[in-house]
Parts: C-alpha cells; structure tokens; sequence
C-alpha cells in the first residue's frame, strides 16, 4: 500500500491506459479521480475500483476546456482534500497522410494532447507547489520518434517530451517530480480503432506487431500502469524529467 493516503487525479482515465493506470493507483491505496470526455466510462472504471474496497469518483471533462479542468481538479482536492499525483493520458489520433491531413485533424489532436496536457498541469501544480510535494506523468509515445500517417500526433508526442523536462525544471525546486512514459503498441480500444479504420483484422494486427517486438508481445494498460505506478512513488524520488520508454525493447 505505497500510495496510503496519496490522491491522484487522471484524465482520459476512463479507458486504456490511463483506466489501467487508475486500478494499479488504487490497488495500492491510492484515492483516485477519474477524469475522461464521457462520465460513463470514467464512473464505470470508479465503479470497478470502489466494488474492489478502493476510493475512486469520476468525472467528465473536456481537457482543452479551462474551465472544466479546473473544476475537476477543485472537486478532487474538496472531495479528498488534496492533490498529490497528476497523470495526463488523455488523447486522441487523427491519423493520414500529410497531403490528406486537414486543419481540424491537427488541430484536434494537438488540442487535446499539448493544450490539454498544459491545462491539467497548470490546474494540478497549484496544489502541489502549496504543499511542496507533487508527482506528474505525462504520456508521451514512440511516434515521437515518427510515424508514416502520424504527423499529428508525432509533433504532439514529442511536444510532450519537451514539455516534460521544461516542468521538472520549473517544478523541481518545490519538489515535485516531472516524467513522463512513451508507450509502444499497447491493446486498447484507440489500437483496435486503428485496425478497423485501417481494415485489418485486429488479433492479426497484434500477431504481426509481436513479431517485431524483442520480448515478442504486445503491452497491455497494466505494464503502462505499473511504471507509472513507479515514477508516481517515493522510490523514484530522485528521477525527474525523465522519458521513459515502455515499448518491450529499447527505442530512442
């Protein structure tokens, strides 16, 4: 039970990683708020973390709302009575090539990736800089490194990684501690709307992706969660600024 009277708060948590994630927290004594688009995933998620003995609520919010993300958060702090962990997992792909890409498919994805990433950050770190303890991960990816198809959301990724080492030199000296993770191909729904989208069958698609992967499979929320679940500890009191990948092999 690290995370014994801890409260983190999580957008894009109702499903995936950041859903995966949320468990992990909770599994370990974490306090969790669940932050997604639509309150119906989120409080399915809180609603499996609370059947488990855990402390969770949802809510919805549109990350690139200011507004809205400050709420959550303040409903967080009062329904706990504090912040002490950020996880940024909210996101979404738009994916073509270039020539095909339009304004509202870069704009979309940068919004909700950078925008809203900056707006959870910003509405966290208040708390965190008061009581002079705090643990942010954002969520990067290996189409930082890019991705044919990607350019959106690869100029987004890497946009995460820089915003990550900016606020850990920022936030350092009010000991909080900024990293982030960068994900290879993990199984969830945004992976399985890919193969649909791209018309290949999804089991094949993870069968082919495996083959190329060094430990030979694909990652699935829990792995995410888990390194996560690391970076937001004690234990990684000295890591700050630090992209990680969780992709089965090395990358970067």
């Amino acid at each position: 039970m690290r995370f014994a009277n801890r409260v983190a708060f999580l957008t894009g948590a109702g499903r995936g990683i950041g859903a995966g994630t949320a468990k992990v927290l909770a599994a370990q004594g974490c306090a969790v708020a669940i932050s997604d688009m639509d309150l119906g995933p989120a409080e399915e998620t809180a609603a499996e973390i609370r059947a488990l003995g855990g402390k969770a609520i949802a809510t919805a919010c549109n990350v690139t709302d200011k507004g809205q993300m400050e709420a959550a958060v303040q409903r967080t702090v009062a329904e706990f009575g504090k912040l002490d962990i950020l996880v940024a997992c909210a996101g979404i792909t738009r994916d073509s090539l270039l020539h095909k890409m339009s304004e509202d498919d870069w704009d979309g994805v940068m919004d909700t990736h950078l925008k809203g990433t900056f707006l959870a950050v910003q509405a966290a770190q208040k708390h965190m800089v008061e009581q002079k303890y705090g643990k942010i991960v954002l969520t990067s990816s290996t189409s930082a490194l890019g991705n044919r198809g990607q350019a959106n959301y690869s100029a987004a990724k890497a946009g995460m990684q820089g915003l990550t080492k900016t606020l850990a030199i920022e936030l350092g000296p009010f000991n909080i501690n900024v990293n982030c993770v960068a994900p290879g191909f993990i199984e969830t729904r945004m992976t399985r709307a890919t193969a649909e989208r791209m018309g290949i069958d999804f089991e094949e698609m993870k069968v082919k992706a495996a083959a190329a992967i060094p430990l030979r499979r694909v990652g699935q929320p829990e792995d995410l969660g888990n390194v996560i679940a690391f970076l937001c500890s004690d234990e990684s009191s000295y890591v700050s600024g630090q992209v990680i990948y969780v992709a089965g092999g090395p990358k970067a």
